[in-house]
Protein backbone atom coordinates (compact mmCIF):
# COMPACT_ATOMS: atom_id res chain seq x y z
CA UNK A 1 0.00 0.00 0.00
CA UNK A 2 0.87 3.33 -0.46
CA UNK A 3 0.33 6.41 1.33
CA UNK A 4 -0.26 9.99 -0.07
CA UNK A 5 2.00 12.63 1.34
CA UNK A 6 1.45 16.56 1.22
CA UNK A 7 4.55 18.66 -0.21
CA UNK A 8 5.50 22.44 0.20
CA UNK A 9 4.10 23.02 -3.01
CA UNK A 10 0.60 21.45 -1.75
CA UNK A 11 0.42 18.96 -3.92
CA UNK A 12 0.37 14.76 -3.02
CA UNK A 13 2.75 12.86 -3.41
CA UNK A 14 3.23 8.81 -3.13
CA UNK A 15 5.21 6.88 -0.79
CA UNK A 16 5.13 3.36 -0.12
CA UNK A 17 6.24 2.53 3.32
CA UNK A 18 8.69 0.19 4.39
CA UNK A 19 7.01 -3.35 5.82
CA UNK A 20 10.44 -3.95 7.85
CA UNK A 21 12.51 -1.93 10.17
CA UNK A 22 16.72 -1.55 10.09
CA UNK A 23 17.90 -4.64 12.14
CA UNK A 24 19.83 -3.37 15.04
CA UNK A 25 21.18 -4.68 18.03
CA UNK A 26 22.56 -4.15 21.21
CA UNK A 27 26.14 -4.71 22.22
CA UNK A 28 28.62 -3.90 24.65
CA UNK A 29 29.65 -0.68 26.04
CA UNK A 30 31.29 1.94 23.66
CA UNK A 31 35.32 2.59 23.71
CA UNK A 32 36.15 5.53 21.26
CA UNK A 33 33.74 7.82 21.90
CA UNK A 34 31.86 9.03 24.68
CA UNK A 35 28.23 9.26 23.50
CA UNK A 36 25.44 11.42 24.87
CA UNK A 37 21.59 11.77 23.67
CA UNK A 38 19.96 14.94 24.53
CA UNK A 39 16.47 13.56 25.61
CA UNK A 40 13.01 15.34 24.57
CA UNK A 41 10.22 14.96 27.35
CA UNK A 42 7.00 13.77 26.79
CA UNK A 43 3.72 15.79 27.93
CA UNK A 44 1.01 14.55 29.86
CA UNK A 45 -1.83 14.97 27.33
CA UNK A 46 -4.71 14.57 29.89
CA UNK A 47 -3.93 18.11 31.33
CA UNK A 48 -5.73 21.10 31.05
CA UNK A 49 -2.91 23.65 30.28
CA UNK A 50 -2.15 26.29 28.19
CA UNK A 51 0.85 27.05 26.65
CA UNK A 52 1.64 29.64 29.19
CA UNK A 53 1.10 27.05 32.17
CA UNK A 54 3.71 24.81 34.07
CA UNK A 55 5.21 21.77 32.22
CA UNK A 56 2.75 19.06 32.64
CA UNK A 57 4.70 15.84 32.25
CA UNK A 58 4.12 12.16 32.12
CA UNK A 59 7.04 11.29 34.19
CA UNK A 60 6.58 7.39 33.26
CA UNK A 61 6.65 7.68 29.42
CA UNK A 62 9.17 10.37 29.90
CA UNK A 63 11.60 8.21 31.91
CA UNK A 64 10.92 4.99 29.66
CA UNK A 65 12.34 6.67 26.85
CA UNK A 66 15.52 7.34 28.75
CA UNK A 67 15.71 3.72 29.41
CA UNK A 68 15.35 3.19 25.94
CA UNK A 69 18.25 5.07 25.14
CA UNK A 70 20.41 3.64 28.03
CA UNK A 71 19.78 0.10 26.66
CA UNK A 72 21.52 0.81 23.86
CA UNK A 73 24.56 2.12 25.44
CA UNK A 74 24.03 6.09 24.83
CA UNK A 75 24.43 8.56 28.34
CA UNK A 76 21.28 10.77 28.79
CA UNK A 77 22.12 14.42 28.07
CA UNK A 78 18.84 16.04 30.41
CA UNK A 79 17.09 19.06 30.82
CA UNK A 80 18.41 20.54 27.66
CA UNK A 81 16.92 22.31 25.17
CA UNK A 82 15.77 19.58 23.11
CA UNK A 83 13.72 18.72 26.00
CA UNK A 84 12.41 22.08 25.60
CA UNK A 85 14.15 24.17 28.06
CA UNK A 86 13.30 27.65 28.00
CA UNK A 87 10.61 26.48 25.64
CA UNK A 88 7.92 24.96 27.55
CA UNK A 89 9.86 23.54 30.44
CA UNK A 90 10.40 26.19 32.92
CA UNK A 91 13.17 25.59 35.69
CA UNK A 92 10.49 23.88 38.26
CA UNK A 93 9.95 21.03 35.86
CA UNK A 94 13.42 20.99 35.22
CA UNK A 95 14.57 20.51 38.43
CA UNK A 96 12.24 18.12 38.69
CA UNK A 97 13.37 16.06 35.62
CA UNK A 98 17.05 16.16 36.67
CA UNK A 99 16.04 14.54 40.53
CA UNK A 100 13.96 11.81 38.54
CA UNK A 101 16.51 11.24 35.73
CA UNK A 102 19.70 11.20 38.19
CA UNK A 103 17.47 8.53 40.12
CA UNK A 104 16.73 6.65 37.38
CA UNK A 105 20.28 6.73 35.75
CA UNK A 106 21.90 5.69 39.38
CA UNK A 107 19.03 2.57 39.15
CA UNK A 108 19.52 1.58 35.88
CA UNK A 109 23.47 2.11 35.53
CA UNK A 110 23.08 4.73 32.77
CA UNK A 111 24.92 7.76 32.47
CA UNK A 112 23.88 11.28 32.94
CA UNK A 113 24.70 14.73 32.37
CA UNK A 114 22.15 17.65 33.11
CA UNK A 115 21.76 20.99 32.32
CA UNK A 116 22.52 24.09 34.37
CA UNK A 117 21.35 27.52 33.48
CA UNK A 118 19.69 31.08 34.88
CA UNK A 119 15.90 29.84 33.80
CA UNK A 120 14.34 30.88 36.90
CA UNK A 121 15.27 34.61 36.36
CA UNK A 122 12.11 35.79 34.66
CA UNK A 123 13.29 39.21 34.05
CA UNK A 124 16.01 41.52 33.72
CA UNK A 125 18.78 40.83 36.50
CA UNK A 126 22.26 41.72 37.98
CA UNK A 127 25.36 39.78 36.68
CA UNK A 128 25.34 39.01 41.01
CA UNK A 129 21.93 37.46 40.39
CA UNK A 130 22.71 35.75 37.50
CA UNK A 131 25.93 34.21 39.29
CA UNK A 132 23.40 33.19 41.70
CA UNK A 133 20.97 31.23 39.46
CA UNK A 134 23.85 29.61 38.13
CA UNK A 135 24.59 28.32 41.96
CA UNK A 136 21.32 27.65 42.64
CA UNK A 137 21.27 25.15 39.69
CA UNK A 138 24.49 23.90 39.85
CA UNK A 139 24.15 22.59 43.17
CA UNK A 140 20.91 20.86 42.69
CA UNK A 141 22.49 18.83 39.66
CA UNK A 142 25.82 18.28 41.81
CA UNK A 143 23.61 16.70 44.97
CA UNK A 144 21.76 14.46 42.29
CA UNK A 145 24.94 12.81 41.51
CA UNK A 146 24.63 13.92 37.79
CA UNK A 147 27.79 15.72 35.58
CA UNK A 148 27.20 19.42 35.16
CA UNK A 149 26.68 20.73 31.87
CA UNK A 150 27.02 24.78 32.41
CA UNK A 151 24.41 25.90 29.75
CA UNK A 152 24.61 29.11 27.89
CA UNK A 153 22.24 31.35 29.97
CA UNK A 154 19.93 34.46 28.29
CA UNK A 155 20.46 36.20 30.92
CA UNK A 156 23.84 36.48 31.20
CA UNK A 157 23.88 37.32 27.64
CA UNK A 158 21.65 40.34 28.15
CA UNK A 159 23.31 41.40 31.41
CA UNK A 160 27.06 41.31 30.39
CA UNK A 161 28.44 44.20 28.67
CA UNK A 162 31.53 42.69 27.41
CA UNK A 163 33.95 39.25 27.59
CA UNK A 164 35.08 40.36 30.85
CA UNK A 165 31.44 39.40 32.68
CA UNK A 166 31.78 36.27 30.81
CA UNK A 167 35.14 35.70 32.16
CA UNK A 168 33.92 36.95 35.96
CA UNK A 169 30.99 34.66 35.50
CA UNK A 170 31.99 31.26 34.51
CA UNK A 171 35.15 31.49 36.27
CA UNK A 172 33.21 32.16 39.94
CA UNK A 173 31.27 29.27 38.82
CA UNK A 174 34.44 26.60 38.50
CA UNK A 175 36.12 27.38 41.00
CA UNK A 176 33.67 26.11 43.01
CA UNK A 177 32.44 23.15 41.02
CA UNK A 178 33.25 19.74 42.98
CA UNK A 179 33.47 17.94 39.83
CA UNK A 180 34.70 18.98 36.23
CA UNK A 181 31.73 20.25 34.20
CA UNK A 182 30.65 20.46 30.41
CA UNK A 183 30.64 24.11 28.75
CA UNK A 184 28.11 24.30 26.35
CA UNK A 185 27.95 27.20 23.55
CA UNK A 186 24.97 27.22 22.03
CA UNK A 187 24.79 29.29 18.95
CA UNK A 188 21.89 32.02 18.15
CA UNK A 189 20.24 29.82 15.21
CA UNK A 190 19.50 27.81 18.47
CA UNK A 191 18.03 30.77 20.39
CA UNK A 192 18.35 34.00 18.80
CA UNK A 193 18.64 35.72 22.41
CA UNK A 194 22.38 34.00 22.44
CA UNK A 195 23.42 36.46 20.01
CA UNK A 196 26.91 37.76 20.68
CA UNK A 197 27.59 35.11 23.25
CA UNK A 198 31.07 35.78 25.09
CA UNK A 199 30.61 39.30 24.74
CA UNK A 200 30.64 39.46 20.93
CA UNK A 201 29.41 38.76 17.52
CA UNK A 202 32.83 38.47 16.34
CA UNK A 203 32.77 34.33 16.36
CA UNK A 204 36.75 34.65 16.01
CA UNK A 205 37.25 36.95 19.31
CA UNK A 206 34.05 34.82 20.77
CA UNK A 207 36.03 31.37 20.53
CA UNK A 208 38.98 33.51 21.99
CA UNK A 209 37.10 34.31 24.96
CA UNK A 210 35.79 30.40 25.35
CA UNK A 211 38.88 29.14 25.38
CA UNK A 212 40.17 31.60 27.69
CA UNK A 213 37.94 30.52 30.54
CA UNK A 214 38.78 26.99 29.57
CA UNK A 215 42.67 27.76 29.86
CA UNK A 216 42.22 29.34 32.72
CA UNK A 217 40.35 26.45 34.71
CA UNK A 218 41.45 23.02 32.68
CA UNK A 219 41.13 20.86 35.45
CA UNK A 220 37.35 22.00 36.14
CA UNK A 221 36.35 21.51 32.35
CA UNK A 222 35.72 17.97 31.54
CA UNK A 223 34.42 18.99 28.21
CA UNK A 224 32.75 21.47 25.86
CA UNK A 225 29.63 20.98 23.73
CA UNK A 226 30.13 23.24 20.46
CA UNK A 227 26.06 24.03 19.21
CA UNK A 228 27.70 26.46 16.17
CA UNK A 229 27.08 24.35 13.03
CA UNK A 230 29.62 25.01 11.62
CA UNK A 231 32.10 22.19 11.49
CA UNK A 232 35.33 23.74 10.32
CA UNK A 233 35.28 26.20 13.53
CA UNK A 234 34.38 23.26 15.83
CA UNK A 235 37.78 21.19 14.08
CA UNK A 236 39.23 24.48 15.00
CA UNK A 237 38.26 24.86 18.57
CA UNK A 238 39.20 21.09 19.12
CA UNK A 239 42.95 21.45 18.25
CA UNK A 240 43.36 24.14 20.55
CA UNK A 241 42.03 22.19 23.78
CA UNK A 242 43.70 21.69 26.89
CA UNK A 243 45.22 18.00 26.74
CA UNK A 244 42.55 16.12 28.33
CA UNK A 245 39.71 18.40 27.25
CA UNK A 246 37.07 16.78 25.63
CA UNK A 247 34.94 18.02 22.51
CA UNK A 248 31.41 16.91 22.16
CA UNK A 249 29.88 17.82 18.64
CA UNK A 250 26.55 19.40 18.89
CA UNK A 251 26.94 19.86 15.51
CA UNK A 252 23.65 18.24 13.84
CA UNK A 253 24.71 19.22 10.30
CA UNK A 254 27.89 17.68 10.53
CA UNK A 255 28.62 15.04 13.21
CA UNK A 256 29.43 11.78 10.95
CA UNK A 257 32.56 13.65 9.89
CA UNK A 258 33.07 15.28 13.29
CA UNK A 259 32.57 11.87 15.33
CA UNK A 260 34.99 9.87 12.91
CA UNK A 261 37.47 12.37 13.26
CA UNK A 262 40.57 13.25 11.38
CA UNK A 263 44.75 12.81 11.93
CA UNK A 264 44.51 15.31 14.43
CA UNK A 265 41.79 14.38 16.64
CA UNK A 266 37.62 13.91 16.93
CA UNK A 267 34.85 14.63 18.48
CA UNK A 268 32.66 12.68 21.28
CA UNK A 269 28.61 13.47 20.88
CA UNK A 270 25.70 14.94 22.79
CA UNK A 271 23.19 15.60 19.96
CA UNK A 272 19.35 16.24 19.79
CA UNK A 273 19.75 13.96 16.66
CA UNK A 274 20.22 10.92 18.70
CA UNK A 275 16.82 11.20 20.36
CA UNK A 276 15.06 10.00 17.36
CA UNK A 277 18.27 8.05 15.88
CA UNK A 278 19.46 6.56 19.08
CA UNK A 279 19.78 2.72 18.41
CA UNK A 280 20.82 3.47 14.97
CA UNK A 281 23.41 6.05 16.11
CA UNK A 282 24.89 3.25 19.30
CA UNK A 283 25.34 0.63 16.08
CA UNK A 284 27.32 2.75 14.27
CA UNK A 285 29.54 4.19 17.19
CA UNK A 286 30.17 0.05 17.99
CA UNK A 287 31.50 -0.15 13.89
CA UNK A 288 33.43 2.62 14.69
CA UNK A 289 34.87 1.22 17.89
CA UNK A 290 36.20 -1.73 15.62
CA UNK A 291 38.34 0.85 13.83
CA UNK A 292 36.19 0.22 10.72
CA UNK A 293 35.69 4.24 9.53
CA UNK A 294 33.97 3.15 6.66
CA UNK A 295 31.62 1.49 8.11
CA UNK A 296 30.80 4.02 10.35
CA UNK A 297 29.96 6.58 7.84
CA UNK A 298 27.99 4.10 5.83
CA UNK A 299 25.83 3.91 8.55
CA UNK A 300 25.57 7.56 9.59
CA UNK A 301 25.82 9.43 6.68
CA UNK A 302 22.40 8.19 5.48
CA UNK A 303 20.73 10.13 8.38
CA UNK A 304 22.22 13.53 7.89
CA UNK A 305 19.22 14.62 5.03
CA UNK A 306 16.45 13.61 8.43
CA UNK A 307 18.96 15.72 10.60
CA UNK A 308 19.22 18.54 8.75
CA UNK A 309 15.50 18.64 7.77
CA UNK A 310 14.44 18.66 11.21
CA UNK A 311 17.24 21.47 12.37
CA UNK A 312 16.00 23.95 9.36
CA UNK A 313 15.33 27.36 10.09
CA UNK A 314 13.96 28.62 12.67
CA UNK A 315 16.27 25.87 13.68
CA UNK A 316 15.10 25.91 17.61
CA UNK A 317 11.81 24.15 16.29
CA UNK A 318 13.71 20.82 16.40
CA UNK A 319 11.92 20.11 19.15
CA UNK A 320 9.06 19.17 17.30
CA UNK A 321 10.20 16.50 14.69
CA UNK A 322 11.71 14.76 17.24
CA UNK A 323 8.99 14.57 19.38
CA UNK A 324 6.54 13.65 16.46
CA UNK A 325 9.21 10.75 15.55
CA UNK A 326 8.86 9.10 18.77
CA UNK A 327 5.15 8.87 18.58
CA UNK A 328 5.45 7.10 15.57
CA UNK A 329 7.98 5.03 16.69
CA UNK A 330 5.87 3.76 19.55
CA UNK A 331 7.68 5.31 22.35
CA UNK A 332 4.45 7.54 23.89
CA UNK A 333 0.67 7.56 22.80
CA UNK A 334 0.42 10.85 21.42
CA UNK A 335 1.88 13.58 19.80
CA UNK A 336 1.49 16.61 22.31
CA UNK A 337 3.98 18.77 23.59
CA UNK A 338 4.61 20.97 26.52
CA UNK A 339 3.68 24.70 25.41
CA UNK A 340 1.55 22.95 22.59
CA UNK A 341 4.63 23.42 20.64
CA UNK A 342 2.71 20.13 18.25
CA UNK A 343 2.16 22.79 16.35
CA UNK A 344 5.81 24.85 15.38
CA UNK A 345 5.88 22.57 12.29
CA UNK A 346 3.96 22.41 9.23
CA UNK A 347 2.28 19.11 8.61
CA UNK A 348 4.28 18.94 4.69
CA UNK A 349 7.47 19.64 7.47
CA UNK A 350 6.27 16.27 9.27
CA UNK A 351 5.25 14.75 6.25
CA UNK A 352 8.80 14.77 5.18
CA UNK A 353 10.26 13.68 8.32
CA UNK A 354 8.07 10.70 8.48
CA UNK A 355 9.16 9.99 4.89
CA UNK A 356 12.81 10.41 5.65
CA UNK A 357 13.01 8.30 9.01
CA UNK A 358 10.78 5.50 6.91
CA UNK A 359 13.66 5.35 4.53
CA UNK A 360 16.13 5.04 7.27
CA UNK A 361 14.00 2.07 8.79
CA UNK A 362 13.98 4.18 12.13
CA UNK A 363 10.25 2.97 13.02
CA UNK A 364 10.57 -0.77 15.10
CA UNK A 365 6.93 -1.04 13.63
CA UNK A 366 6.57 0.46 10.62
CA UNK A 367 2.41 -0.59 10.63
CA UNK A 368 2.14 1.39 13.87
CA UNK A 369 4.18 4.38 12.38
CA UNK A 370 2.02 4.27 8.90
CA UNK A 371 -1.03 4.42 10.80
CA UNK A 372 -0.31 7.30 12.84
CA UNK A 373 0.95 9.40 9.80
CA UNK A 374 -2.11 8.82 8.15
CA UNK A 375 -4.35 9.62 11.31
CA UNK A 376 -2.28 13.01 11.12
CA UNK A 377 -3.10 13.42 7.73
CA UNK A 378 -6.54 13.16 8.06
CA UNK A 379 -7.01 15.18 11.31
CA UNK A 380 -5.45 17.68 8.79
CA UNK A 381 -8.13 16.94 5.86
CA UNK A 382 -6.11 14.91 3.57
CA UNK A 383 -8.33 12.47 1.32
CA UNK A 384 -7.24 8.57 2.40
Amino acid sequence: MTIRLPGADGTLRTHEPRTEPLALTTGAPFTSRTVYSAAHVVADPFADTTPDSPAAIDWDATLAFRRHLWSHGLGVAEAMDTAQRGMGLDWAGAAELIRRSAAEAEAEGGLVACGVGTDQLTGPATLAEVRAAYEEQLALVEASGARAILMASRALAAAASGPEDYLDVYGHLLRQASEPVVLHWLGPMFDPALEGYWGTSDLDAATDTFLDVIAAHPDKVEGIKVSLLDASREIGIRRRLPQGVRCYTGDDFNYPELIAGDEKGFSHALLGIFDPLGPLAAQAVRVLDTGDTAGFRALLDPTVDLSRHLFQAPTRFYKTGVVFLAWLAGHQSHFTMVGGLQSARSLPHLARAYELADGLGLFPDPKLAEERMRNLLALYGVDR
